[in-house]
């Protein structure tokens, strides 16, 4: 299939033109990177995530006035595929001190109401459980399933011989599951996920999502170097730059403007931006091998002519891979759910950008250089 037959232009004489759009582009990103800054996930900052499965549709801003009255600080309430499904977040890792005494007394009225009778007493408690004593092993299972039934998830503790005490674990994601189903006995629902991170486990993630990418570039600018020349090896992974530049400025800059577009950087995202610097040396690679061709067949021919030929001539599969790319992408964007959003928009912008690169980014470097320093490059 040939769209780009007998294509001829001349991108090479158009470079500046690209210069001023990668540099505007930049700046855009970079101030609003300082200005706005980026919306983590959980994955960086630490948190409870719970994913709540409705039996009945409900709108989301009974949910959220909910939330509010959750007393774990700032709680946040998304959507999650559809009007029934949400995802609930908070930020604190623990029970506030405050709201224990609470979530205690509302342990003590459920065990009461279901069996008035019961003698019990409390052995322990910590930040994130409480520890009861019970004079019978028979009620042990009927007062762990009417725990269960309000949110709360209570289990035999492991070194009682007696089979006598019971650990109900006090957790920010019970007392959100126990305070939804207080307010919404009509409606019930499933957890379809949860997680827990921690500040510390979300710092070393972010430094190893951080490192990762930096290892990656430096792998990708050996291996051009050993394959091609350093200067080729230097463009590509200033390619490369540009393209995680200018995503990541996008995140900032468009992050809460457009509506249900979900911009938070999560492991996800790191996972896409690995996807996009594989994705953009793939094609500069491609343009590559072709101006290296083209350079051992045209020797007296002008570099900026010899690179035209090799962009031109490879126009054709750069676009109809990139075409059909973006469509997978595009359907993960408006299809995919909350979760891949971002994902498939990192996707999305890094397709578009790493073709853009190759060629007003990684060949225009090499041209430049050999401009530059008067060399003439040879294979």
């Amino acid at each position: 299939m040939r769209i780009f037959h007998n294509l001829n232009v001349d991108f090479m004489g158009k470079r500046k033109i690209f210069y001023v759009i990668s540099s505007a582009l930049i700046i855009i990103g970079l101030v609003n990177i300082f200005l706005r800054g980026f919306v983590f996930g959980i994955d960086f900052k630490g948190g409870v995530e719970v994913a709540l499965d409705f039996q009945k549709p409900v709108p989301i801003s009974e949910i959220r006035s909910y939330a509010d009255n959750f007393g774990l600080g700032e709680v946040e309430v998304k959507t999650f595929g559809s009007d029934k499904s949400f995802l609930i977040r908070a930020e604190a890792q623990e029970i506030p001190a405050p709201l224990f005494p609470k979530i205690e007394t509302e342990i003590e009225n459920i065990i009461t109401k279901n069996y008035p009778a019961i003698q019990k007493k409390v052995l322990e408690k910590t930040p994130s459980s409480i520890v009861y004593s019970f004079d019978s092993t028979s009620v042990i299972g009927p007062v762990s399933q009417a725990l269960s039934a309000a949110g709360f998830q209570a289990t035999k503790t492991i070194d009682d011989s007696a089979k006598t005490t019971l650990s109900v674990r006090v957790g920010v994601s019970d007392w959100i599951q126990s305070s939804l189903k207080e307010k919404m006995k009509d409606n019930s629902f499933k957890v379809l996920r949860e997680e827990k991170v921690g500040p510390k486990v979300g710092q070393e993630l972010k430094r190893n999502a951080l490192f990762a990418v930096a290892l990656s570039l430096l792998v990708i600018l050996l291996y051009l170097g050993f394959r091609f020349k350093f200067s080729f090896a230097i463009g590509a992974v200033a390619a490369l730059f540009h393209d995680i530049f200018i995503t990541l400025g996008l995140f900032a800059t468009l992050n809460g403007v457009i509506p249900g577009l979900n911009l938070e950087i999560s492991l996800t995202v790191v996972g896409a931006f690995l996807t996009l610097i594989g994705y953009s040396m793939m094609d500069t690679v491609v343009v590559f091998d072709r101006v290296r061709e083209y350079m051992k067949i045209y020797k007296t021919l002008p570099l900026d002519v010899v690179m035209n030929k090799a962009i031109n001539k490879t126009m054709n599969r750069t676009i109809i891979t990139g075409f059909t790319t973006l469509i997978s992408v595009i359907i993960l964007i408006f299809f995919g759910g909350e979760v891949l959003r971002s994902f498939a928009f990192a996707l999305f912008i890094g397709i578009i950008t790493g073709t853009y690169s190759s060629i007003f980014v990684a060949s225009v470097f090499v041209l430049e250089y050999a401009n530059r320093t008067k060399k003439k490059i040879e294979f």
